[in-house]
């Protein structure tokens, strides 16, 4: 099969897994892993994976699927960061769908879901550790199930959409407690959108990162 990943950022936490799974899967088919929708050709599958772009019906047809992983329950939770605001709305169980992109956001049919089980005090890394095998995994599903898969229409009922995060999304609040900011503290990405305070006229950066009881 001809292959394509789209990825917009290369500094994205799931690149590195994306170029390993490329490296595995081009002993049996040819894959490309890019970064901006000018360098897509045609072929196959086109995987939208982390992509910020709005991919257009025309360059869509110039595979035979363009698929798309999501990190919720859809219909519900259509549009940005579906994790990050699961996870803030206090959810454990995270659901990543598999589906086909269309012009309307996340509105695709469905070909499979899984479900990861978090616990409460993950880190951003210890989370995308957990949650990014998962994503592979359905891309070998796409692969596998291409010629056989039966793809399920989505709901009409109990479409929720989420908003787009910018980075002041990741500000804190200097007059709140850790322990009432710890899931904004442990979902924040340190290097693109890292949580921080402003305070006697400056700015600081905040990172958390666990560390061996023994060092304390």
């Amino acid at each position: 099969m001809n292959i394509t990943i789209l990825c917009s950022d290369p500094t994205h936490k799931i690149y590195p897994y994306l170029q390993k799974w490329k490296d595995v899967n081009s002993k049996n088919h040819t894959v490309y892993l890019i970064n901006s929708s000018k360098d897509v050709l045609s072929g196959d599958i086109l995987f939208l994976i982390s992509c910020t772009e709005i991919i257009s019906k025309d360059i869509r047809n110039n595979f035979s699927k363009t698929l798309v992983i999501h990190e919720s329950d859809l219909p519900q939770g259509r549009g940005w960061s579906p994790l990050v605001w699961q996870i803030l709305e206090g959810s454990n169980v995270i659901p990543i769908t598999l589906l086909e992109a269309e012009d309307k956001v996340d509105s695709g049919d469905i070909w499979n879901k899984s479900f990861v089980q978090l616990e409460d005090h993950e880190t951003f890394s210890e989370i995308n550790n957990k949650i990014f095998p998962e994503k592979l995994k359905l891309m070998d599903f796409a692969i596998q199930t291409f010629s056989s898969i039966t793809p399920a229409p989505q709901s009409s009922e109990n479409i929720t959409y989420y908003q787009k995060r910018t980075p002041s999304d990741s500000k804190l609040d200097i007059i709140k407690s850790i322990s009432e900011q710890f899931d904004l503290l442990r979902i924040a990405d340190d290097v693109r959108y890292p949580c921080y305070f402003k305070f006697r006229g400056h700015k600081y950066k905040i990172v958390i990162e666990k560390i061996n009881d023994s060092l304390v």
